[in-house]
């Protein structure tokens, strides 16, 4: 296979960190040479690329080599989630092995710094939102599926009760919050994602959530305590900014930036 260069990056900004989020790219066997160029203009454009999960259609290892070529042409940090297709054929530490290898810094309740912010990784699950949540009660099955979006909002968690840094992101597969589902059908917003993990996300704020998985859902919203969610599912960019790269490009301060805002704002009261 012949070298693809790697792009030039973009001027780095001395006052904020730029960051290029997407999900749900569904590589498959016949996707090789069809993304690269979107990868390029994803890290020319950005300080690190954040994967939210759906990187493959069916979770196999040629598809994870697929999407590793493809990522060849990015020059830049890149940090993911896995998704629901990631698991589809039951061999997700595959897929992880792959792209671990090819540079990719796959988060699974786990946590990396990124130029000074703080990044927190999971996938997430469903399970409902609000008052429409699943309770754990009735036939073992059910306390299963409850147990694994207790398990996942205790990842992420964990992942967010580590972080140290002035700025910080949370990076899922799942919609933390109802808001960023609307626009799907409102009879599947239970397998979209779960209101157990923004309770995590009120316990220790972040500056931005990131997630995909609602191709159909709304692209901007907020959690309850006024933290930004975005769905950047790519066939949901692709579909409401034709005109744009099919990525969301978000802009945080620097950390000197982000430090030298605490000590304006003084103590608190």
């Amino acid at each position: 296979m012949p070298h693809t260069p790697r792009p030039a990056r973009h001027a780095r900004s001395e006052s904020t960190v730029r960051f290029a989020a997407v999900g749900d790219i569904h590589v498959t066997k016949d996707s090789a040479g069809s993304l690269r160029g979107f990868f390029a203009q994803a890290s020319e454009a950005a300080d690190a690329l954040l994967l939210c999960g759906d990187l493959t259609d069916y979770g196999t290892a040629e598809e994870a080599q697929v999407l590793a070529e493809e990522l060849a042409t990015v020059s830049v940090p890149i940090v993911a989630v896995l998704g629901n297709h990631d698991f589809e054929s039951g061999t997700p530490e595959v897929v992880t092995d792959i792209l671990t290898q090819a540079g990719v810094r796959v988060l699974d309740g786990g946590v990396c710094e990124i130029e000074g912010v703080g990044i927190a990784g999971a996938k997430g699950f469903a399970g409902g939102f609000g008052r429409g949540s699943l309770g754990a009660w009735g036939e073992p099955v059910i306390k299963l599926f409850v147990k694994e979006a207790l398990n996942e909002a205790m990842k992420l968690e964990a992942a967010l009760a580590k972080l140290r840094t002035p700025r910080r992101i949370a990076l899922l597969h799942y919609a933390p919050i109802v808001g960023t589902v609307q626009g799907e059908p409102v009879e599947i917003f239970p397998f979209l994602g779960s209101s157990r993990l923004e309770e995590p996300l009120l316990r220790y704020p972040v500056d931005a959530v990131f997630h995909g998985h609602a191709h159909r859902g709304t692209v901007e919203a907020r959690t309850m305590n006024g933290v930004p969610v975005f769905n950047v599912a790519r066939p949901l960019l692709l579909r409401r900014r034709p005109e744009q790269p099919p990525f969301w490009l978000y802009e945080l301060p620097r950390e000197e930036e982000a430090a030298s805002e605490s000590a304006a704002a003084g103590p608190a009261a």
